[in-house]
């Protein structure tokens, strides 16, 4: 049913990826948001672009962008756009950012693009729901990784994790694992999706920043939610995720 939606989600992933090519090393004013958070063009014209493509195919649908707001948020089907996960690379020119895409249903999340165009040669997650989760068109699976000591966690906003009322269980579980990583952004997602880690701790993120990734990990049969076990929704600050077998031995030392 939603695996439809893929095509002009793709397109549209592929029209901001032009635009993030042309500035990607470039000469570009930098802004800073409330948070000092960096906002560049680039930004600006991948969500539109973004918009255009999306509206094109499904004029009836609403829009959530990190850039541009909501716009008939209230609609059946909205799409979640993050033009640039990870601007703070993308202004350095290191290429650890990301295009994220995803279309809510009546508030459940039902397909999504993960798309970082200038990272390894390109590396291009989706999914739809019922549909599987494919990374540069092969099919990808978590891993069967079932005991903490063969595990590999990774961490992602260390600092703020490090500050909250978790830090003291997350070094208990760090001691626990067998390899601990800080892969951060979109690329411990991938790599959880694909079944090269096994678990992912986050903090101080939004929706924007996982809404695509979450489709992705749920369809390679992974499992998200909260640092507290909540559901994955708009107002979402912090993540859990997992293979499905480390998540109740992880879970156990982080509430102990």
């Amino acid at each position: 049913m939603y695996e439809a939606y893929l095509g002009p989600a793709v397109e549209a992933a592929r029209a901001a990826e032009d635009i993030i090519r042309h500035y990607y090393l470039g000469q570009f004013d930098v802004e800073h948001k409330a948070d000092d958070s960096p906002v560049t063009v680039a930004d600006v014209e991948c969500e539109k672009a973004i918009k255009r493509v999306l509206s094109a195919a499904y004029p009836e649908h609403g829009f959530y962008g990190e850039e541009l707001g909501r716009e008939s948020a209230d609609a059946e089907y909205v799409w979640l756009i993050d033009p640039i996960d990870g601007t703070k690379s993308f202004v350095r020119g290191y290429p650890f950012f990301s295009t994220q895409i995803a279309l809510m249903h009546r508030g459940e999340l039902v397909c999504g693009v993960s798309n970082a165009p200038l990272f390894n040669g390109g590396e291009m997650a989706t999914a739809a729901k019922g549909a599987g989760a494919w990374l540069n068109d092969q099919p990808i699976r978590v891993s069967t990784v079932d005991t903490l000591a063969r595990s590999t966690l990774s961490l992602g906003n260390i600092a703020s994790l490090a500050a909250s009322s978790r830090w003291a269980a997350t070094g208990d579980l760090i001691g626990r694992v067998h390899r601990i990583r800080g892969y951060g952004d979109f690329y411990h997602y991938h790599l959880l999706a694909s079944g090269r880690i096994d678990v992912i701790i986050e903090s101080d993120l939004n929706i924007l920043d996982i809404a695509a990734l979450t489709v992705v990990l749920r369809e390679a049969g992974g499992m998200i939610t909260d640092l507290e076990g909540g559901d994955i929704g708009l107002e979402t600050r912090s993540v859990f995720a997992h293979n499905g077998r480390i998540g109740p031995l992880a879970r156990e030392v982080l509430d102990a």
